[in-house]
């Protein structure tokens, strides 16, 4: 007997959304019956390479004709949570959209509520970890070679709400996603406070997680720099250190690590078409029963709660404990916060 298909629609004929609908067709476990975009040129093209599904400029019009399964939606941040609700009014059984998840931990919370009281099981796009060089050395880690672990760490380029929960959720990943206790940030420079993912540009913090684990991160310009990577965007390490050694990825290239047993290494890249497409085929599995989903809703929490912790800490001056309550919005309270001055303090 042939497994069930799933019905989809993707709302946005941008870059990812181009992806996200390109992969759920080729993927013979789902049928995309609706795309929708603003921009007629761009939706018709996307049409034509995704097997010709009802092409719409109206999300609410799309939901209502074709009744899916799953509502994909790779829009702007701003517009998460009223998408969110739209998919919830039309009983869609799967959410799955781009990160960040929300603007606020206020947002996300009001996100999160509809998902459960409608039991909509929720995945947001930090599909990187199923590249391969994040998968050998969680492998590693999980084979103790490493010895106990007392430290994760993630650094990277780019601005703080398009890279920050990428990192906050894969340092996760690494420390078995261990709960959190507190952080403590700092942030600085307002440049990219007017971007469509508004954001400090550098913030920097630490962590201490429930099992002993201590996180340390940085996003932004003044991050270090990763001189085996080129392309900027891709400038960026995912580390854990143990007590028998440590591995680390590189965002953009290969792996490494040192252990008690020597020195082992690999090749790795940034791969939008392989680990997208691993993220997508999760989302049946999800939905057969077999297995949960790695960029799930719920986890995805997590890590923004850490992304929007340490702005807290950084507007408040303070350390900040976990659970997160809502707020003043994280963005709002920072830039009230972040002095007028460059990045290099002219």
């Amino acid at each position: 007997m042939s497994a069930k298909k799933y019905s989809v629609v993707v709302l946005g004929a941008g870059k990812r959304g181009k992806l996200h609908a390109e992969l759920f067709h080729q993927n013979d476990r789902f049928d995309l019956v609706g795309i929708c975009d603003l921009d007629n040129e761009r939706l018709q093209s996307l049409a034509a390479t995704t097997g010709n599904p009802a092409t719409y400029n109206d999300a609410a019009k799309m939901l209502q004709e074709t009744k899916p399964d799953i509502f994909c939606f790779c829009t702007p941040p701003a517009l998460r949570l009223n998408l969110f609700k739209l998919g919830a009014d039309h009983n869609v059984k799967v959410i799955a959209y781009e990160k960040p998840m929300a603007m606020s931990i206020s947002e996300a919370l009001d996100i999160m509520k509809i998902a459960r009281e409608k039991g909509i099981k929720t995945v947001v796009s930090h599909q990187h970890k199923y590249g391969e060089h994040y998968q050998q050395v969680k492998q590693i880690i999980d084979s103790g070679k490493l010895g106990r672990i007392h430290t994760v760490y993630g650094h990277c380029w780019g601005w703080y709400l398009h890279m920050a929960t990428h990192i906050m959720d894969y340092i996760r990943f690494m420390n078995n996603n261990a709960e959190a206790e507190w952080i403590i940030g700092q942030v600085h420079g307002r440049e990219k406070l007017t971007d469509n993912h508004p954001s400090p540009d550098w913030a920097g913090g630490f962590i201490q997680f429930v099992n002993g684990v201590r996180g340390i991160v940085e996003i932004g310009a003044l991050s270090p720099d990763v001189p085996e990577v080129e392309y900027s965007w891709h400038k960026g390490r995912i580390g854990v250190q143990g007590t028998e050694g440590f591995a680390e990825i590189l965002i953009g290239g290969d792996w490494r690590a040192v252990t008690k047993e020597g020195t082992v290494s690999g090749p790795g890249k940034f791969d939008y078409q392989h680990d997208q497409g691993g993220y997508i085929a999760d989302i049946a599995l999800w939905l057969d029963g077999v297995k949960e989903h790695p960029c799930n809703g719920e986890s995805t929490y997590k890590g923004f709660e850490l992304a929007m912790g340490l702005l807290r800490s950084a507007a408040q001056r303070q350390l900040v404990k976990f659970p997160l309550g809502p707020g003043e919005p994280e963005i709002e309270a920072i830039a009230k916060a972040i002095p007028e001055v460059s990045l290099t303090g002219a």
